[in-house]
Order: C-alpha cells, then structure tokens, then sequence
C-alpha cells in the first residue's frame, strides 16, 4: 500500500538543484520527426500521427455514463435535476425517489443553472450557448421565454419572496462591470438595470424577508471579498461591516437581524460565521477544525443549519439542530464530493449532489427529522464494470521545506492499475477554471480510461497554492512564490522513486489552464526525469497572460500574480514563463488549445509549439477554431481525449 515517507533534502544546496541530485542522472532527448498536418472540420492536427481505432474504440465506453446534478426544490416537493439525454444537459422534474426524470427544457447548449421561486410555478434558469450564458424563464409547457440577449454575461439568478422577482447579474451596461439586473417576470418586463457594479466579480446572494433589499458580494480579489446589503427602489448600497476577510457565500438570517457567511475573519480556514451587525459580534457556528466550509444551507426560521466542509478534498456534511444543540452527519456515503445543499420548503429535507471517483454524480435527499438518506437518481456508468473501477487513494508526501518545526507533507490521491508493475505514472496537476482549483476523489471517467486500459497509475496532487487548505497555504504559491509549486512537483518524483510499484523512468505531467503552466514548468524544471507534459490551453507567458488578461479579469489577476508594469515583477515572470524556458525542454510535448480563447492564450500556445520544435524537440499540436479554453463541443471534446490517449500509449512504450 502507498504510504508517506520521510523525505531528506542536501543541505545547504537550492530546492530545485537537490532535486536534480536526488533524482540522478539525464536520459536522452527523443528524436524529433516531421510534422505531418491536417484539418478535420474546425480541428487541426499539427504533428500528430493517425488516430488509433482500437484506442479510440476503447475510450469510447468511457464516454457513455450519465449524471443527474440537483438544481433546486419545485414548491410542491419535486426536484429540479440537470441530466443529459442527447448532446446537453437539460432540466428535468423528477416526482418521487429513483422516479422517471420529466425532461423540461429543450434546445442548443447546456442548462448550468435553475432555481424555482418558493411558491407558484414554473422556474428560471440559465443555458450556455456560444460562450454567452443567457437566462430564461420557463412558465409551463412550450418554448421558454428568453430574458437577456447578447454577448454578455449573465448568471447567478436569486427569487424574492414574494414569487415574482428574479435578481440576476450581467455584464450588458459596459461589457466588463458586473451589474445586478432584477426583473419581474408576472408583468412581462424587461429586467432592470438595479445596481451598477464597479470594480471587482458582483453577485447577488439573497433577498430580505419583505423583499426590499438584496444581499450582495463584491470579490476583489482572491483573498479579499465585501459584503454589501443594496435598496432594491434606490441602488444605495449599505456595507456589512464583517472584518476584511475572503467571503465565499452569505444569507440573511431568519431571525431577521444578522447574517450567515462563509469566511476566513476568524480563521486561516474558511467557516461557517453569524454575524450580527448591531453589536458586530461574530460568532462561528461550525465546527471547530482545521479545514474549509464549502457552503452551506439555513432551513426555514432556522432550525436546522447544514454546511459542508473540505476535508482534505472529501465532503463532509453536518446538520446542526439549532433549537436542541444536537449535530447530525448522515451516513451510508463514501468519500467523495457534495455540492449544492439546500432545504426544501418545510425546511425539515436536504437535497444534494453527490459523486466519488466510482461513481457519477447523483441527487440524494437526506430526512432530518427522522434521520434518512434516501437516492433519489441511480445514474449509470456506461459499458464498464463498476467493479473494474479505480478508488482514489489519499496519500501524502514530504515536500522540500518546513511548515514550523516539522517537514510541510502535501496531499494527492492516487489511482492504481491492476496490472503489472512497475507501471507508468501520469501526474494530474491541478487547475482548470479556477485557478488554484483542488485535486479532489470525484468523478474522472478519463482518468479511469488511462488506469484501467493504458495502465498508468495517475497521481493528482495538492500543490502550494491549491485551495482547500487554508489561507496561509495558498498564498504560498502565489506572487514571488509561484516556482515553489514546481518544487512540490520535483518531491512527488522523489516520492514516485521510492515506490517499488511506480516506473520513474516513465512519469509524465500533465494540466489545464494554471495546470498547464505547472505542467511545462515542470517539465523544463525536470525534463530529464520525465517522460513528456500535456498542455491543455496552458499559461504559456505570465506577462501576457496578465497583462493581455480581459479587463473585467485583469484586477483579479493582477492581485493573484502580480502588476507586469512593476520592472521586478515582470522580470521575475518572464524567468519562470515556459515560453522563454522551452531551452531546457527536452521531452514530447502534447499542446491542446482553441482558438477563440480571449486575451494571448492560444497565440503564446502556437509559439510555444514553434519553438519547440526549433529546438528540435517533439510537439503535438491540437487546435479547434470553435473552442476557446475548454473543448466543449463532442466532437472537439473526442479529438482532445483521443489524442491525449495516443500520446500517453506513445510514452509508455
């Protein structure tokens, strides 16, 4: 079984230069081949051999599951579910547990929100379609009617009480700011501009008891958040005077007087906090541990209180009992991920998502009062036998540096094959929409496609500056301290040499979006003792990428990654982009990008390629002229996972 070991640095030598002494010795650079190119629709594919049928074949049952995500409770009991019959995921109502799910919505692009309103009928809900979120209500059988336009933003719709308000964001005024927009769907108006955003990501987050006020975030940056409570006739804004902290998530407290958030005011870990704004007292109101509430649920009048927390990556849900001081924990799930808890009407069930590395997310109701937890969707995984699936093994390992008087260990979960060993290792370097998103045991059919059919064993770790561990842990990975990531990776491959089941002479990195740049950080940091990256649409450039950055994300990035018009900071991204490192590259690379991503990214990624191969190394290049950052699109989506499966069988050999 993997365990932990003890992990011992060279005194007195660099971080990254021990590692080039513990790993040992360079092996030889791959010969470099002619690329060959070719256009298939909006794909091309530069350098990259002919498709593989069987491979193809066999990827293909890994395609073929279904999910059912909770969305929100109908007034008369029923749920609203998110599930995927044909090319996009759709609402669908679903009466009873394990019932037929009634599909509502009908169209082009995926539904990614919906909420319905806490009495009468009908729901709204918001669909994705060109890169565009739009938002739409849906009043009863027939085509929904269609709210906003254009190629704006729009998102995070919110119900007042009284059944016929929806407050929403978008981005219509300016193309950049967040505004709060409210429209009142039983006079068929167009919604209104309400508050005008300024600097920094608005959302609204809940509406006061009598319906004259909204509940507003305002994210300026990744560490810093405000909460502001807005005069829904006027726009005036009244802040929450909570202590400056990172808030994820609000509500107005039942009683009328204070507010729950999410926040780290009190703590290096974000928790669950009531704040009381006349006497400005602040109470923490889950348990005290050493990890992150997530999010969190208040039933009706408050007597119960649910909140999930991160438990090194797996949720943990608690029901408190506000009125008798009593805790519940359901049980019967194994480690995995919950999301999107909330109360029904009564305030008495809890609805959720629910996914494991085993399974496909699923909606389960949990009864508080009489303490049952009853599934309410069974989704399938496809042509694969369940048994036949990989567990994600959390594991951790010692890193390079101190956290106090002991060494810093960091957490990974790990998938293993079940064939012979020593096998090849693929390292899954977090990443992806969010920034710093954590590696965590949910649902990854691809990951069990390359254990289970290529072998690999697949290691996803936590590096600084992963969320999920607190304040501190994350600002450890980030302005000036961004290259101390790339070290956590340098002591994973110490720790993969030490384990007799692991190859580490085949050990290959691979990462989306932040994930990507670490992988081709990494992979110029220890090319000699890895077998190739993947880079899917990765930070080639940090300047350009900051500094080229849309505006309406540029104050964000700057706070994450430091002001490029400041001689030092740029300085010091320039030295550890990839792009002006593809000199110590020496190993095959698989680039993956679309070419309508906003700001450089796919320019530096076509000139991470061209440079590559000036230097005489090997690169896969993978364009869609449809796709931005993510391959989206089925078609898009099937040439970027069937050309990563190529080129992991090719490192393997």
């Amino acid at each position: 079984m993997i365990h932990s070991l003890i992990f011992r640095r060279a005194s007195l030598v660099p971080a990254a230069a021990a590692f080039w002494l513990v790993l040992g010795s360079a092996a030889q650079a791959q010969p470099f081949t002619v690329p060959s190119h070719r256009i298939d629709g909006t794909l091309v594919y530069d350098g990259i051999p002919p498709a593989d049928p069987t491979l193809a074949s066999q990827l293909s049952r890994y395609e073929q599951w279904r999910q059912a995500s909770f969305l929100g409770w109908l007034p008369d009991g029923n749920l609203l579910i998110a599930t995927r019959f044909g090319r996009f995921e759709q609402v669908h109502r679903l009466a009873s547990p394990l019932g037929m799910r009634e599909q509502l919505t009908f169209g082009v692009g995926p539904v990614i929100e919906a909420t319905a309103p806490p009495s009468g009928s009908g729901f709204v809900f918001v669909r994705e379609a060109d890169g565009y979120p739009q938002l739409y209500d849906y009043s009863g059988p027939g085509p929904a009617r269609q709210l906003t336009q254009g190629h704006y933003q729009h998102g995070s719709p919110v119900w007042a009480h009284d059944g016929k308000q929806v407050a929403f964001y978008g981005t219509d005024r300016t193309g950049v700011n967040d505004d709060i927009y409210i429209v009142n769907l039983s006079t068929g108006a167009q919604p209104r501009l309400a508050i005008a955003g300024s600097a920094g990501q608005w959302r609204p987050l809940d509406w006061s008891q009598d319906d004259s006020k909204l509940l507003l975030l305002n994210t300026l940056s990744p560490q810093k958040s405000a909460l502001y409570v807005a005069d829904v006739s006027t726009g005036a804004l009244t802040p929450v005077a909570v202590p400056e902290s990172r808030i994820t998530a609000a509500s107005f407290a039942p009683d009328g007087v204070g507010f729950y958030l999410i926040s780290n005011a009190q703590s290096d870990f974000e928790q669950l906090l009531y704040y009381n704004p006349i006497t400005r007292a602040t109470r923490r109101v889950s348990a005290d541990v050493p990890w992150d509430v997530e999010e969190f649920a208040v039933g009706a009048g408050g007597h119960y209180v649910a909140y999930v927390v991160n438990d090194d990556g797996q949720s943990r849900l608690t029901v408190l009992d506000t009125l008798r001081d009593l805790e519940f924990k359901p049980s019967g799930l194994q480690d995995g991920r919950i999301e999107n808890v909330r109360f029904d009407a009564t305030g008495q069930k809890l609805a959720f998502s629910y996914e494991s590395s085993q399974s496909p997310r699923d909606v389960y109701v949990y009864d508080v009062a009489q303490g049952i937890l009853q599934r309410w969707t069974h989704s399938e995984v496809g042509p694969v036998d369940p048994a036949s699936l990989a567990a994600a093994q959390l594991i951790h390992y010692p890193t390079w540096d101190r956290a106090g008087l002991s060494r810093r260990n960091l957490s990974a979960y790990v998938y293993l094959p079940r064939g012979p060993a020593p096998c090849p290792v693929l390292i899954a370097l977090p990443g992806g929409r969010e920034l710093h998103s954590q590696s965590r045991p949910d649902w990854k059919p691809f990951i069990q496609f390359v254990v289970n059919d290529l072998g690999y064993a697949v290691i996803a770790p936590n590096v600084r500056g992963s969320s999920g561990y607190g304040t501190a842990f994350r600002a450890l990975g980030g302005g000036r301290l961004r290259d101390d990531a790339v070290r956590d990776v340098g002591a994973l491959l110490v720790w993969i040499r030490t384990q007799p089941g692991l190859d580490s002479g085949r050990v290959a990195v691979m990462g989306h979006a932040y994930g990507g740049f670490l992988a081709l950080a990494s992979l110029a940091t220890y090319s000699d003792h890895l077998s190739g990256a993947i880079d899917v649409a990765g930070i080639a450039n940090l300047v350009d990428y900051v500094g080229h950055s849309p505006a309406a994300e540029r104050a964000l990035r700057v706070a994450e990654f430091g002001d490029v018009q400041d001689t030092d900071m740029r300085a010091f991204l320039d030295r550890i982009s990839p792009l002006d490192n593809v000199a110590l590259i020496h190993r095959p690379v698989l680039v993956v990008q679309g070419l309508d991503a906003p700001g450089s990214r796919a320019a530096d990624s076509q000139q991470l390629v061209w440079r590559l191969r000036s230097e005489g190394n090997q690169a896969w290049y993978l364009s869609a002229t449809d796709a931005g950052n993510d391959f989206t699109t089925a078609a898009d989506r099937q040439a970027y996972l069937e050309t990563t499966a190529q080129f992991l069988e090719m490192l393997a050999k």
